[in-house]
């Protein structure tokens, strides 16, 4: 008779059917040789959040959020991280005694994405596309990463909401009018924060720099393969979605995250839903 979980984590958001971070922290119990563990997917918008985590049994130790509740989650919590402070939103929450403590890992994500697409090379300029909330930690990273100067294109100027994030950067704003293809040339990297449809029509002056486009589905996004074929490296949202992952998992279960297993698991996990696409469609 298989023994009820004694130590529970769960994604919070909506849809959240899809979510693969059951596979990255399932796969983490198992390589950490956590017993007894289990990691779920609870349906959870920001109004809900509140009933449901304060309504979680003691097994539930921490809690992934996505959207829509990531603000929802930091207004919550009893205690916060500064940088979740700073970005405004929390992906992660962590029991404590005290109550629920929110932290922002997304920025994580993206210097976990920084390295792998740089390696050990320095970014000193970047252009981030879009205004967000997923542009807000990957300014939050790039700042702390040393860069010393942000280009951000957007549609709106928003430069007095996230001033504080880029404190101390040379910052500035850019239309979609603008000249791009100036901006794309003397970035170091390119971080694209929007779906992929909105900069499609651009990829032609973007893609002149190094991208990391938050997107993984569908993957190669427009301005990936352009840069690609102007001899730049890419990366997508699943090594995002790996990084993010990581100090999740050590905050909940207090052991260091098996990464190399974790970020493997999804890859697989996501090379055999893309394969079963293919096969699905060609079916029909």
């Amino acid at each position: 008779m298989t023994q009820p979980p004694t130590h529970r984590a769960a994604v919070l958001g909506s849809p959240i059917e899809h979510s693969l971070s059951p596979v990255l922290h399932t796969a983490g119990y198992g390589a950490a040789g956590l017993d007894g563990w289990a990691y779920e997917r609870i349906e959870c918008t920001a109004e809900t959040l509140p009933a449901i985590v304060s309504g979680a049994d003691p097994t539930y130790r921490g809690f992934s959020v996505t959207m829509p509740a990531k603000f929802a989650a930091l207004e919550f919590a009893t205690t916060a991280s500064e940088r979740a402070t700073a970005i405004g939103s929390a992906n992660t929450l962590v029991r404590t005694d005290v109550g629920w403590y929110a932290d922002n890992t997304d920025c994580e994500g993206i210097a976990t994405a920084l390295s792998a697409l740089l390696g050990e090379a320095t970014p000193r300029t970047a252009l981030v596309i879009g205004a967000g909330g997923t542009a807000r930690p990957a300014l939050w990273a790039l700042r702390h990463a040393g860069v010393s100067r942000i280009d951000v294109v957007n549609r709106s100027d928003r430069s007095g909401e996230i001033a504080p994030l880029v404190e101390g950067v040379d910052f500035q704003f850019h239309g979609y009018t603008g000249d791009l293809e100036a901006l794309a040339v003397r970035a170091d990297v390119i971080v694209s924060t929007v779906p992929a449809a909105a900069v499609a029509p651009y990829d032609v002056q973007l893609g002149h720099a190094p991208v990391l486009d938050v997107i993984y589905n569908p993957w190669p996004t427009p301005l990936a393969v352009r840069a690609a074929a102007n001899g730049y490296p890419t990366v997508g949202g699943l090594t995002m979605l790996a990084g993010q992952s990581y100090s999740q998992f050590e905050q909940f279960t207090g052991v260091a995250a098996p990464r190399g297993a974790m970020r493997d698991a999804l890859m697989r996990h996501w090379d055999e839903l893309v394969s079963g696409a293919g096969e699905a469609g060609a079916s029909r």
